[in-house]
């Protein structure tokens, strides 16, 4: 009995702690539930029970003024700088460089000496064409001395007829002969110039290829200076074929269509210049036409093989409606802006004609008409709105040939 009594009492001792745990727990569940219920609170608006008290409280709204103005038209694409000549400058004889007469990346005109080859054999080869050239003549001349008194002396009968064709077609062979040796003493002569070779065009010469003992050979694979024609200079770009149309019509009607040319960026304009040409065919793999425009490039900014961004003026509006690019919204394709009508403003479809950065022109919109330019999340069509700034224009537009209407071209 004892013993039950004892093992009782430590079953008693065991479940004692647990109605303690549930009391912990539930103040616990408690607290969090009043933590929740005061963040509920304080998070839920105060508008004393009127759920449009906040939506009819005006909006601050900053505005800008729709204004007349000229806007170019550009069609903008990712262009190449092509020089117009590039010529790789080979030896045409065999010998050994004497002398190199250019400087790395120096300015060369046409005909400024750049290598010069030992020229001792060809000068030899020369020599002996001219001394063959001096015996022929002589020989020449002797048989057409010969020639007349063989026909002095048919003419008299004193010698066959037979003996004076012989000899007069003895003359032809050595006139023959003669210009054979005229003919390899031009090619001496020619060899001979070869040994001093001299720029083809003026441009600019690249790195330093031979040096003073080199051995080149004629027809080798390796040339010995690269000349590249840096003034004047093209750039090429692909314009998307769905431009060709109006392009191909301004062409027509002007001499030529001008080209600006920016960095990478597209802030810094670097040149500017006319289109020279384009191609006869569309590019089918990427539905393009490539477009060639030249450049003076007299302060040499463009360099061969440079990407740059061109922009092709392809026409000018004249007189139309400038207004921020902020200020417009768009519903699926259909472009709108908000316009100022009194103390509220009122939604207006507009038709976007060009743009540049920060400016658009647009139709559709009287000019002195007042547009939002903030607070959008906020603005329907008839919102109450308070004007936090005086109605001014934007900001002017730069002239036609420095700011222009994008319009993005495949390339």
């Amino acid at each position: 009995m004892n013993e039950i009594k004892q093992g009782g009492n430590e079953s008693n001792g065991a479940r004692a702690p647990e109605p303690k745990r549930r009391h912990w727990v539930l103040i616990g569940l408690a607290l969090v539930f009043a933590i929740i219920l005061i963040l509920i609170v304080a998070r839920k608006p105060k508008n004393n029970g009127n759920p449009s008290e906040e939506a009819s409280q005006p909006v601050t709204v900053r505005t800008a003024t729709a204004h007349l103005g000229d806007m170019g038209v550009y069609v903008e694409a990712l262009g190449t700088v092509t020089p117009v000549a590039t010529v790789n400058v080979y030896s045409q004889v065999n010998g050994t460089v004497e002398a190199v007469h250019y400087a790395e990346g120096q300015m060369v005109k046409r005909g400024d000496p750049l290598v010069d080859i030992d020229p001792r054999g060809y000068q030899a080869q020369l020599q002996q064409a001219e001394g063959t050239l001096q015996h022929d003549r002589a020989v020449l001349a002797q048989a057409q001395m010969d020639l007349a008194r063989y026909q002095e002396a048919s003419s008299q009968q004193a010698i066959a007829r037979q003996t004076y064709e012989d000899q007069r077609l003895a003359v032809e062979q050595d006139r023959g002969t003669v210009k054979n040796d005229e003919g390899q003493v031009s090619y001496a002569q020619v060899q001979l110039s070869y040994c001093h070779i001299k720029s083809p065009i003026s441009g600019r010469i690249g790195l330093r290829l031979v040096d003073p003992g080199n051995v080149v050979f004629s027809g080798g694979s390796t040339s010995i200076a690269v000349v590249t024609q840096l003034q004047p200079i093209t750039v090429v770009f692909n314009v998307a074929e769905d431009n060709l149309a109006q392009v191909h019509d301004e062409i027509f009607q002007r001499a030529s269509l001008p080209i600006d040319v920016f960095d990478r960026s597209q802030q810094t304009r670097i040149a500017s210049g006319k289109l020279l040409t384009l191609d006869n065919q569309v590019d089918t793999s990427t539905g393009t036409v490539r477009f060639r425009g030249q450049f003076d490039n007299q302060p040499l900014s463009l360099y061969p093989n440079q990407f740059v961004n061109a922009r092709l003026l392809v026409k000018t509006l004249k007189n139309v409606a400038l207004i921020p690019t902020a200020a417009i919204q768009h519903n699926g394709t259909q472009a709108f802006v908000y316009a100022l009508n009194g103390d509220s403003v009122k939604l207006h479809n507009i038709a976007e004609l060009s743009s540049d950065n920060d400016i658009a022109a647009v139709s559709d919109i009287a000019a002195g008409t007042a547009v939002a330019i903030s607070s959008f999340d906020k603005l329907q069509d008839g919102s109450k709105v308070t004007v936090h700034n005086a109605p001014t224009p934007p900001a002017k537009i730069p002239a036609t040939g420095d700011a222009g209407a994008k319009t993005a071209a495949s390339s």
